[in-house]
């Protein structure tokens, strides 16, 4: 199949954090034999700020919002499947708009890759434009959600959905050397978001407070002005090729999720995949769903407040956090790979093809 994607970037995980999503699944999707081409805007910096790798097995196409639109769109219409994904940033309304009409010469798909975030929005704006787009997509894919976000989506009128979680891809994320400027008992790595700024607070960052002879690293975006503790460390963005350096220099890195993400759950994020690639000791927090993924104390551990964060760093020595990241590694190659995933993708692009418009499907990546 040629598939055409609109995204936010693939080149660059600044701002981004659909990034490794995108590499994952679309790489997988190519080595299936698939062209695929990313369109991605110019914006937000992301051009100046781009990833080491070769992004090779996909056709980059960079344009200019609101100016290229019209000639991107008519390339797009000569593929066999269209996919926007969310987020994009910049003319998001009007491709949702657009994508659709495209519909007659291929399938389109719209890929959603923060549904709680845009359920939320359609519930507080009766008016959004986008709920009368979605009947007219082929099908709705979103990065997680579980049956709740599946609910929405079918009673807003959706023809197919199916739930496309995160993956490990093991080429990329795996273990390297430590770096001992970078060794720390406990490490967070996300950008300063709204709804999720309150959640690292109460866990991150309280619990530096609780354990001052300990050592955090905070990276990401957008910290820069924050208020830590003596004995927290923030490294500013890391580029995603500096993702398993930093996994493997913690004694155990942490996961906290937005809380949108997590009261809606079943939406494992990119950075626990890419822990268990690494070979890392991973403390989670609880969001519903995790249990169908991972098995908190076996493979991964779950912490619900700032003490049980203390609690895990004082109580797993190195050779329990071993027997901990040999599981979480396993688990991860042998249910949750992006090969696995482009599997699934291309068979739902291949059951909407042949069937068309007919009644509602939901599928579940994990299930």
């Amino acid at each position: 199949m040629n598939i055409f994607v609109f995204g936010s970037s693939i080149l660059s995980s600044y701002w981004n954090g659909a990034a490794t999503y995108y590499r994952g699944i679309y790489k997988y999707l190519a080595q299936r034999g698939h062209c695929i081409t990313f369109a991605e805007p110019d914006a937000y910096g992301r051009q100046e700020h781009r990833d080491e790798g070769d992004y090779s097995y996909v056709r980059s196409v960079i344009y200019k919002p609101h100016v290229d639109l019209d000639r991107v769109l008519h390339d797009a219409a000569d593929a066999d499947v269209v996919i926007k994904h969310s987020g994009l940033g910049v003319d998001d309304t009007l491709l949702e708009a657009r994508v659709p009409e495209l519909g007659e010469e291929c399938a389109v798909f719209f890929w959603d890759v923060d549904a709680p975030a845009t359920i939320g929005r359609l519930h507080s704006d009766s008016n959004d434009p986008f709920r009368e787009q979605i009947p007219r997509y082929d099908g709705i894919l979103t990065y997680g959600g579980g049956p709740a976000i599946r609910d929405e989506y079918l009673q807003l009128g959706a023809r197919h959905y199916y739930s496309i979680y995160n993956g490990l891809d093991p080429d990329t994320h795996h273990s390297v050397s430590f770096d001992p400027d970078l060794q720390c008992d406990a490490m967070f790595l996300g950008n300063r978001l709204p709804d999720r700024e309150q959640r690292v607070d109460e866990l991150f960052l309280a619990a530096a407070q609780l354990a001052p002879e300990k050592q955090f690293v905070l990276g990401g975006e957008g910290w820069g002005d924050k208020s830590v503790p003596p004995n927290v460390s923030w490294i500013g963005h890391v580029s995603t090729h500096d993702h398993n350096r930093l996994n493997c220099s913690a004694s155990m890195v942490m996961n906290i999720n937005r809380a949108s993400m997590a009261s809606c759950g079943f939406s494992p994020p990119t950075r626990v995949f890419e822990v268990a690639g690494a070979g890392a000791c991973m403390l989670c927090d609880e969001w519903p769903g995790l249990e169908d993924c991972f098995h908190a104390g076996r493979e991964i551990l779950v912490v619900r407040s700032a003490q049980d964060v203390v609690d895990a760093l004082d109580n797993y020595d190195a050779t329990a956090r071993r027997q901990i990241e040999a599981a979480f590694r396993a688990r991860a190659l042998r249910d949750h790979t992006y090969a696995q995933r482009a599997q699934i993708v291309e068979r739902v692009f291949t059951e909407c093809l042949d069937l068309g418009t007919t009644a509602p499907l939901a599928a579940d990546s994990v299930a």
